[in-house]
C-alpha cells in the first residue's frame, strides 16, 4: 500500500514504530498552493487556520487539493474550545487537527472529546459531506474514531508542568512541540540572547520530559522546525512527525537564495546590484 492511500490507523501506527513523517505548515490562504505543495513527496500538509487568513470557504477548497495530492491533510484550530472549528475540518475531509494552547488534562479530553464520535467522545454525525463521500456515512464513521490523528501542541510552561497526566488521557495520538512559543512561556526570550533559547538548558529538560511522558503512553512525538538543520538531532529523540516550516517560509527561503545568487552573479560582471533593504531575508 502506497503513502497516499494509507488509513489514519496506518499512518499513525507507522509514526509509533519509527517511521518519520515530514511536513509542513499552510498558511497562505492559497488552494493553489496547497496543491503545488501536495505533490512535492511532503508525507502531510496541515492548514493553518489558527495563524492563517482562511475561513471555512477557503479551508473546503484547500483540503481538496491537498487532496489531490496525496498528503495526508491536517488543520490547526484556535484550541481546545474550538468545537465548530475542530467539527468544520473533520467534517470537510481533514484527516486530524492540530489542537494548540493545552496547558492541563482537562484541556486535553475536551479537545478529543470534540474529535471522537460517540461513545468515545461528542462529535456530531452528518450526512451528506466530504467526509463521507468515498466510503458512505457507515464506512466512514464507524472507522473515524481509529483513523482521525489527534495532535496536541505543547507551548506552554504549564502543558510541561502537567505533562504526566496529559500524555495519558486516552485518545492522544501526537503530543506535538512548538518551541517558539514554549521558549516564550518560560521566559527564555528574555533570559537569552536569539538563538540560544533554543539550546538552552531549561528547553532542554522540559522536551525531555515531554519524551519520557509520550514514551511511557506511546504517544507519538511531532515538531515544528523552520529548515532542515535540526530534523537529524530530533530523529535521535525519537521526533518522527516533523514539520520543516511553513509554505511563506519556504517562499522567503528560495527568494533569499536567488536574491543572494544575482547579487554575486552582477558583482562578478561588473554590474554590481543589491537586494531592496528588508528585514524578512
Amino acid at each position: 500500500m502506497s503513502k497516499a492511500t494509507l488509513t489514519g490507523a496506518e499512518f499513525k501506527q507507522q509514526l509509533r514504530e519509527g517511521k518519520p513523517k515530514f511536513g509542513l505548515f499552510v498558511n497562505s490562504h492559497s488552494p493553489t498552493v496547497a496543491e503545488q505543495l501536495a505533490h512535492s513527496g511532503y508525507d502531510w500538509l496541515l492548514v493553518d487556520t489558527q495563524h492563517g487568513p482562511m475561513g471555512y470557504e477557503h479551508l473546503s477548497a484547500m483540503l481538496c487539493a491537498v487532496a489531490s495530492g496525496g498528503a495526508k491533510s491536517m488543520v490547526r484550530v484556535a484550541g481546545y474550545h474550538d468545537r465548530g472549528g475542530i467539527q468544520q475540518a473533520l467534517d470537510l475531509g481533514a484527516d486530524g487537527v492540530l489542537i494548540p494552547y493545552i496547558n492541563t488534562a482537562e484541556e486535553a479530553r475536551q479537545a478529543i472529546s470534540c474529535c471522537k464520535y460517540p461513545m468515545d467522545g461528542t462529535r456530531s454525525v452528518y450526512f451528506p459531506q466530504r467526509a463521507t463521500n468515498k466510503a458512505g456515512l457507515l464506512g466512514y464513521v464507524g472507522n473515524a474514531n481509529k483513523n482521525i490523528i489527534v495532535a496536541l501542541q505543547v507551548e506552554t510552561a504549564s502543558c510541561i508542568e502537567n505533562m504526566a497526566e496529559i500524555a495519558a488521557v486516552p485518545g492522544v495520538d501526537i503530543l506535538f512541540l512548538g518551541q517558539n512559543d514554549l521558549c516564550m512561556s518560560m521566559g527564555l526570550y528574555e533570559k537569552y540572547e536569539f538563538p540560544l533559547m533554543y539550546t538552552s538548558p531549561e528547553l532542554g529538560a522540559a522536551t525531555q520530559t515531554l519524551v519520557a511522558e509520550a514514551g511511557k503512553n506511546s504517544v507519538v512525538l511531532g515538531l515544528f522546525l523552520f529548515g532542515t538543520s535540526r530534523v537529524g538531532e530530533f530523529l535521535d529523540k525519537g521526533f518522527t512527525f516533523i514539520s520543516v516550516g511553513n509554505d511563506l517560509h519556504h517562499v522567503l527561503t528560495q527568494a533569499g537564495a536567488y536574491v543572494k545568487d544575482m547579487e554575486g552573479i552582477s558583482k562578478d560582471k561588473g554590474k554590481e546590484w543589491t537586494r531592496r533593504p528588508t528585514a524578512l531575508i
